[in-house]
């Protein structure tokens, strides 16, 4: 049978793929540690199982209005105002299944066939098989020789007349880069002077380590409103990424837009985890603060171990919860005798010979990288570091 151009140019999630790998070893017996996924490890906060659970005491298992619902809207607009000092009117705010979807609809509404987006790799796998499902052109700007903070000069020269948007991601997966306002504020002047839309995934933007800082581009920039879609939700900060529940806003027109289309897409999101996410937006502020601090002795923990180890390197994440490691140094040598000729057979090797399981930088537009997950317990960090120690040791 016949399938699609669209269908068959699509490829699996490497990360969730790894992850997969990694649980179907753990099924056959093996001791395997992941540091694959990207997700927290920790229990969602208590407020989401109480709100779900009234709200199925209440019968609130209907269809839920297809932006969301108002109270959940409302506590959105409530937290961007306190955090950011931003006025977004709660009609400006769609709910949908996760961030995904909401990035996937944002590039559905700005981009046509042939429109070009600019991703600043490193880039998320997701962004780049979403490009291509909205029949859209990838446009890369490789930010590797600048540490993972794009030069400017660069991202303006690739911008052509099929140029439709740049889409940034702060703090950064896989990197755990953030960027400072200073290169916000010059990519804001880029797409003004461009006329280009702006999508900023701040995923991420509560799990900020140390004195850095996060930046929303419109407290920098209000003239950008306009031109920025915003994409968030409750995954990574309250652990809550089996709920599925994530969130965009920005103009009124083509949040419209969305929401149209979401209607005929999923109908919106699930009705008992909205409520939920409500739950933890309104009182699991103190488990997501917990939850940071927690990863933040666990980026002290494997930065510590890792730079310990021979032929690697890294910049410290900012942000997040990865590491991105540089194992140039590694290829085109050898593992007790296996040719280790690109990060994907590295990571392979890894996990055949100390079944440590991590994700091959080339996914991310960044071959001769891995990306290591530290959303896991310290004592899998110690254990999975020091493997990872011993298959570097045997390296020549």
């Amino acid at each position: 049978m016949k399938l699609s151009r669209r269908i068959m140019a699509i490829q699996p999630s490497a990360t969730l793929a790894v992850d997969a790998k990694a649980k179907e070893l753990s099924a056959l017996g093996k001791d395997v540690i992941s540091f694959g996924a990207g997700e927290p490890d920790f229990i969602s906060p208590p407020a989401a199982f109480a709100y779900a659970r009234r709200a199925m005491e209440e019968g609130r298992t209907h269809y839920p209005p297809t932006p969301g619902i108002p109270e959940l809207r409302q506590a959105i607009s409530d937290y961007y105002r306190e955090r950011f000092g931003l006025t977004i009117a709660p009609a400006q705010i769609v709910v949908g299944c996760g961030a995904k979807p909401m990035i996937y609809e944002a590039l559905a509404a700005i981009v046509d066939p042939g429109d070009e987006v600019i991703l600043l790799a490193p880039t998320w796998v997701s962004y780049i098989e979403q490009v291509r499902l909205a029949d859209g052109k990838i446009v890369i700007v490789d930010t590797e020789k600048t540490n993972f903070i794009p030069a400017i000069r660069e991202v303006e020269q690739a911008i052509t007349p099929r140029t439709a948007a740049i889409l940034l991601n702060s703090p950064s997966n896989p990197t755990g880069v953030m960027y400072d306002a200073d290169t916000l504020k010059k990519i804001g002047a880029l797409a003004v002077k461009h006329d280009l839309w702006l999508i900023w995934d701040e995923i991420y933007e509560q799990l900020v380590y140390g004195d850095n800082r996060h930046f929303h581009p419109l407290q920098l920039m209000p003239e950008l409103a306009e031109r920025v879609i915003t994409i968030n939700g409750v995954s990574k900060s309250h652990a809550m990424t089996g709920w599925r529940i994530g969130y965009a806003f920005g103009p009124q027109e083509v949040m419209n837009k969305i929401n149209a289309l979401q209607s005929h897409f999923t109908s919106g999101a699930t009705s008992i985890a909205q409520w939920a996410a409500l739950g933890a937006m309104r009182e699991g502020g103190g488990e997501s603060q917990k939850m940071r601090e927690a990863f933040q002795a666990r980026r002290a923990l494997i930065c510590g171990l890792l730079a310990a180890m021979p032929h690697i390197s890294f910049p410290e994440p900012q942000g997040a919860f990865y590491v991105f490691v540089n194992i140039k140094n590694c290829l085109g040598k050898s593992y007790k005798g296996q040719l280790l000729k690109d990060d994907i057979e590295f990571c392979a090797s890894l996990l055949e010979a100390e079944l440590v399981a991590v994700v091959p930088g080339g996914a991310f537009f960044a071959p001769g990288y891995i990306r290591v997950s530290y959303a896991v317990a310290d004592g899998v960090i110690r254990e999975g570091m020091a493997r990872l120690g011993r298959f570097l040791a045997e390296i020549t």
